[in-house]
């Protein structure tokens, strides 16, 4: 079977594939990457490179992909969903490709999972923040708790330890009584690990913006999407670790990293 071919546009001017990739599909997909050259993770930064996002599809599809994605939540959602939406298409329009953006991702992810209330953790400094809740509400989701890292440093988001993020979910899911699951939002941080840590320990499903940018971009190319053992979105019919969601209410004080992770 031939190997499936994909493309990325992703936010740091190295253009890199972003380790998620291959770590859940493996040989099975080939993923190119074109890099914007994101300074910053605010507003400022976003407009600064968004109008070159149609131009790097345009390079993809010439090297053959299949279907291309954005591969940046808040550089997807800052001018709101109308406009994710007009981006989303145009770059079907300019490619002739299916294609997807990191915030239609976070959105069918967690429709797939059966997701309307939502505690949330984002790497975001408040502006951002404010932008991802307006975002979700106007896309038909109820965020509860929203708590970021305050990070606006493209480079750093992806230093951030698997433990800090697994506390920032704890205190977010705690602060949202009546939580059906948590979403980890900004595709620069690496949460593989987190998803499994975090699903395990409070039994409600996490979606996460780099994992389901995959998941969404691997759906709409008309490709599986599963690969067992990396969270419920990717195992649709693995029983709940838990049992049953946990109630928020609950759940004991998070670990010494603190309630309240600083940046980096």
């Amino acid at each position: 079977m031939k190997q499936a071919h994909l493309g990325l546009i992703v936010p740091p001017a190295a253009g890199a594939v972003p380790v998620d990739g291959p770590l859940l599909y493996g040989e099975r997909i080939r993923f190119s990457a074109r890099g914007l050259g994101l300074g910053e993770i605010s507003t400022r930064g976003y407009t600064e490179v968004i109008d070159a996002v149609v131009g790097k599809a345009r390079e993809l599809a010439a090297e053959g992909v299949q279907a291309v994605s954005l591969m940046g939540t808040s550089l997807s959602f800052f001018r709101g969903a109308a406009f994710n939406r007009e981006l989303q298409a145009e770059l079907t329009r300019a490619t002739g490709l299916p294609s997807s953006t990191m915030s239609d991702a976070i959105v069918n992810g967690l429709r797939s999972l059966g997701v309307k209330r939502v505690a949330v953790a984002t790497a975001y400094i408040d502006e951002v923040n404010q932008l991802l809740r307006r975002y979700l509400a106007d896309s038909g989701f109820e965020p509860l708790a929203l708590q970021g890292l305050s990070i606006s440093d493209v480079q750093a988001v992806a230093e951030v330890p698997t433990g800090v993020l697994v506390d920032l979910c704890t205190t977010v899911y705690r602060e949202s009584p009546g939580a059906e699951g948590i979403l980890i939002s900004c595709g620069g941080l690496v949460t593989l690990d987190a998803v499994r840590e975090i699903e395990a320990q409070l039994g409600v499903p996490v979606v996460s913006s780099s994992p389901a940018g995959f998941w969404d971009l691997v759906r709409c190319a008309g490709l599986d999407p599963r690969s067992p053992g990396h969270g419920r979105l990717f195992d649709p019919g693995r029983p709940d670790p838990a049992g049953k969601p946990a109630d928020p209410g609950a759940r004991t004080a998070p670990s010494a990293l603190g309630a309240r992770p600083q940046t980096p």
